[in-house]
């Protein structure tokens, strides 16, 4: 009987013991999730207030602090309906899917500033010569409390014949204090995208033949490391890119890295 009597008490201690481990590892793992949450929490707040609005394809406009920025405006004023009027514009490169006089006519400009290379420049008409400011790769301008800084973009390897050849077109970096936006332009992953640090947020485009594979993009994205990353002008010549093959390469590489898929073509257009 004394015997069975101490079985029991050890009995009740032991599952005593075992019901305390159970609920200090249940606590320990709520206590992980929570802090995760947290840590997630403050990086997204360390991320700059942007309001990122795409129109398509590599038509975007930004609202950022009580400043407004359209790139590569096309689509006439129609696809502007609903934006607020410009503060400034940057402009890429030549082709018609990032330069339209029709849009920049249309969008009644007055006296606001047009960022663009002089390649872009010599392509607009005379009425838009006191908006320009010229910039070439590597060249940076301020406009109010912001910097804008021209980046290369040009397909590799870099030929005569290439689409995009080095030099002519511009990727940008707008900076206000500490923060960054990187928009990519017409670009394969070139060693001056690689090279690029402390960016909060980076456009990147990835459409075959013009630009890159999706693969090569999110190589260059776990390289530079943006905190945050956006597929945009995804549409290729056989229809659009695999943009969540893309997050799932960089989530893969680097879980840090926040990968956010917006619809750049609400219409479905191929």
């Amino acid at each position: 009987m004394k015997n069975f009597a101490i079985m029991m008490a050890l009995g009740a201690i032991f599952i005593s013991c075992k019901d305390d481990h159970e609920h200090r590892t249940e606590r320990n793992e709520t206590e992980i999730a929570e802090n995760k949450q947290q840590n997630n929490n403050q990086e997204t707040s360390d991320l700059p207030d942007i309001k990122i609005s795409p129109i398509s394809h590599a038509t975007a406009v930004f609202k950022w602090a009580d400043k407004v920025f359209y790139t590569d405006p096309v689509g006439g004023a129609e696809a502007f309906k609903n934006a607020a009027s410009p503060d400034f514009i940057l402009l890429t490169d030549i082709h018609g899917d990032h330069l339209s006089a029709e849009t920049l006519k249309s969008l009644k400009l007055g006296d606001t500033k047009i960022v663009a290379p002089a390649a872009v420049a010599e392509s607009l008409p005379k009425e838009f010569k006191k908006n320009l400011i010229i910039l070439e790769n590597g060249e940076s301008t301020d406009l109010d409390d912001f910097k804008i800084t021209a980046i290369p973009m040009y397909n590799l390897p870099q030929s005569k014949d290439a689409m995009h050849v080095k030099g002519r077109g511009n990727g940008y970096i707008i900076q206000l204090n500490e923060h960054s936006l990187y928009i990519s332009g017409d670009t394969e992953d070139i060693p001056e995208m690689r090279q690029l640090k402390k960016i909060d947020i980076a456009l990147l485009s990835m459409n075959l033949p013009y630009t890159m594979p999706v693969e090569h993009a999110a190589d260059a994205v776990l390289e530079f490391k943006p905190k945050k990353v956006i597929p945009y002008h995804y549409r290729g010549k056989n229809g659009f890119s695999d943009i969540k093959k893309f997050r799932q390469l960089v989530k893969e590489g680097n879980s840090n890295i926040e990968v956010e898929l917006m619809d750049w073509y609400p219409n479905g257009e191929e």
